[in-house]
């Protein structure tokens, strides 16, 4: 493989594809000794770490929005994109552009060459490729504080190794199982992993089990416990508003409230009129975003997982109780334990389903998806694609002009649809989002 200097962003995304092809690789001795190498620009602001099964984007975005209210400049380091590389890494939602993502690489693959001169398994990854470029960015862009989203897990993220003045786990269900262990308690403890000494933890609403293992590595490294549930209590009124649709999204505003909160000490700015200011503007794509789109209402919707399940079953229950009738959904999972939730739920609720397995090589295939669905009561299915669904940037070809159709599953999925309906916004990197 050619190394560094690359002259354009196509043999870039050429290079880091081959690094992504190579898997995941946990552990956070690559990532130490790639920030020792750049000077650890991580060290350089105050970061926001945030962790979670689901709602650990929403939240960045959140917390992003509030600290720009705020008056700060702010990074925002997330995963995986939607449609662009870029869209990980945003200075005051900039995106990281690709002449920018060209010079990142150039600079840091020579360090990584030297890294990995003992072995493969020393090279650093592609994620950490990208944890890098955003450490970089941030530092040299000045930014006053960044929210960094974990990847996968917490303990061995390549994310770990900054050094937060919050820590924040969002939420706790089953999912990456593989990789996290298979117990709700063995999936807590792997996310409790970037609780750091006397640092506060913002703790959003998990399972009991959940919670019982997270405090006790909480108090192990006598980390302060802030919990949204003993805030906020149980009833959603008491929690804030925001401009993402969802009661789940309101117990992320009350998970981003606090984290904002804990930070007041640095930055006054962060008052309550201004949390509540910024929590009203966020915009995150896909989840359960409406807009209009050849002349019907289309939501698209990133639940992709158990937990997500239910919180689309109750999205989906309030649709069909606001219009009278049933959607048309679109929808692609990745993995049988995803996609056996989520079928059975989608099935309860749509008029039509009709299945799009996305590009990537974890995705169900057309047989899986039909052997998830429910054995009675299933709505029509169909095997399509999206050129047929959408074939153009202008035309919607299921469904009627009184249907609502909703887009749901993978965020691959969702970003696929994204990259048909607003060409604007460039080819999809989807060989580049897996993780």
């Amino acid at each position: 493989m050619p190394l560094a200097p690359f002259a354009d962003y196509p043999a870039v995304t050429e290079y880091l594809y081959a690094l992504k092809s190579g898997g995941v690789k946990f552990g956070v001795e690559r990532m130490t000794a790639l920030s020792r190498e750049l000077g650890h620009p991580e060290r350089r602001y105050p970061v926001v770490h945030i962790a979670g099964t689901n709602g650990k984007g929403s939240v960045s975005a959140m917390l992003e929005r509030v600290f720009r209210a705020g008056g700060l400049r702010t990074g925002l380091y997330t995963s995986p994109h939607l449609v662009k590389l870029g869209e990980r890494v945003q200075v005051n939602r900039a995106l990281l552009s690709e002449d920018e993502i060209v010079a990142y690489v150039n600079e840091l693959t020579p360090v990584a060459e030297r890294l990995g001169a003992g072995g493969a398994d020393e090279h650093p990854t592609f994620f950490e490729f990208m944890t890098a470029m955003a450490f970089l960015q941030f530092a040299r862009q000045r930014v006053d504080v960044a929210a960094i989203e974990v990847g996968l897990g917490g303990r061995l993220d390549a994310t770990n190794v900054v050094q937060p003045e919050v820590t924040v786990i969002t939420s706790i269900g089953f999912d990456h199982m593989d990789y996290l262990g298979d117990t709700i308690e063995q999936i807590a403890a792997e996310k409790a992993g970037i609780i750091k000494p006397e640092r506060p933890l913002v703790l959003g609403r998990v399972p009991a089990d959940a919670e019982r293992v997270i405090r006790a590595i909480a108090r192990e490294r006598q980390a302060p416990v802030h919990s949204v549930r003993e805030i906020f209590g149980e009833e959603i009124a008491a929690y804030p508003a925001t401009s993402l649709e969802g009661d789940y999204q309101r117990w992320n505003a009350a998970t981003a409230t606090l984290a904002a909160r804990l930070l007041r000490f640095r930055f006054p700015s962060l008052d309550d009129t201004t949390i509540a200011r910024g929590l009203a503007d966020v915009t995150w794509p896909g989840r359960w975003q409406r807009t209009r789109f050849d002349g019907r209402e289309l939501i698209l919707d990133a639940s992709h997982n158990p937990e997500g399940a239910t919180v689309l079953e109750n999205s989906l229950r309030a649709l069909v109780e606001r219009t009278g009738r049933k959607p048309i959904v679109v929808t692609g999972v990745l993995g049988e334990f995803r996609a056996r939730a989520l079928l059975e739920v989608i099935c309860r609720y749509a008029r039509e389903v009709h299945l799009v397995p996305p590009h990537q090589a974890r995705a169900c295939t057309y047989d899986e998806l039909e052997s998830f669905a429910p054995a009675h009561g299933a709505p029509l299915l169909h095997r399509t694609t999206l050129e047929q669904v959408f074939p153009n940037a202008t035309r919607c070809a299921v469904g009627g002009p009184d249907d609502i159709v909703v887009v749901t599953g993978s965020i691959y999925l969702v970003g696929e649809v994204l990259t048909r309906l607003q060409p604007e916004r460039g080819a999809g990197e989807g060989t580049l989002q897996d993780f």
